[in-house]
């Protein structure tokens, strides 16, 4: 339990993960206009916290064209059960949740199925260890 929250223990470098995992967010400007309204300095040292970690590869494009983005790593995505069971906790007993109420259709339904979707859409392999 202590690896893991040394890891991502805070709130902050959750909502990054949870923005990466299910938000496709994958440039910096765009984790930094979450709608919990993180500040540029925790962003920067979260992402580059969860990068020493192993869990958010930065990735710099050949050109200008592409810039910088970010991206969860095998051991980020292996977050996913965790992060699925934090939102169906929380939208079971947060009465304003921010869940989408097919996400937690979805998760109380089949939490594998969904989980299998989840790693097949982020990883693009549609043949993946499902």
């Amino acid at each position: 339990m202590s690896f893991a929250l040394d890891c991502f223990g805070d709130r902050w470098t959750l909502l990054v993960i949870r923005d990466l995992l299910f938000k496709g967010k994958v440039r910096y400007q765009e984790l930094r206009e979450c709608e919990e309204g993180i500040a540029s300095n925790i962003l920067s040292d979260r992402l580059r916290a969860l990068e020493s970690a192993g869990i958010v590869e930065r990735r710099v494009a050949r050109r200008s064209a592409g810039g910088v983005t970010y991206g969860l790593t095998r051991r980020g995505l292996d977050l996913a059960p965790i992060l699925v069971e934090m939102i169906v906790w929380s939208a079971k007993h947060d009465l304003a949740t921010a869940a989408a109420p097919e996400f937690v259709a979805a998760a109380t339904a089949d939490r594998s199925a969904l989980l299998c979707s989840i790693a097949a859409s982020y990883t693009g392999d549609q043949h993946g260890a499902c």
